[in-house]
This record gives structure tokens, sequence and C-alpha cells, in this order.
């Protein structure tokens, strides 16, 4: 396997959403936005005074919504 090149991954990601990529649909359906709010309450994150690494972003949580519509062969 050889390894990818600087563009490899911007053509990927746009042969996926020439195929009908199933995240952009959601994105299009759903504000995920609107759930920001309750997550951050909800993940209680710190103000990092402590130091230490940042907090992931809440709205990473729709990228394993649908793993299934993902087929890995």
């Amino acid at each position: 396997m050889k390894q990818p090149g600087f563009f490899d991954v911007e053509e990927r990601l746009a042969r996926l959403s020439g195929l009908g990529d199933q995240l952009e649909a959601f994105s299009r359906t759903v504000d995920f936005e609107a759930f920001r709010p309750d997550l951050e309450k909800a993940l209680a994150y710190s103000d990092g005074s402590k130091g230490g690494r940042p907090p992931f972003d809440p709205l990473l949580i729709p990228t394993p919504v649908r793993p299934d519509s993902y087929v890995i062969a």
C-alpha cells in the first residue's frame, strides 16, 4: 500500500460526496448545533484553568450515529 498523497483525502471525500454521503444528508436534515448546549452541560467540561488537553468538540457525536451505513470491505 502506497503512502497517501497530498490531495488523496480531498479526492476521496469528493468521491464519497458524489456517491451520496449519509453524514452529509444527516447534516442537511438535522441541526446538530441545537444539541451543543445540552451536550456541553452534560459533559461538564472543565474551564481549562489547570491545563491539560483541550476538550473534544461535543458535536463529534454525530460521527458514529450510523456506522452501519458505511460498508467496510
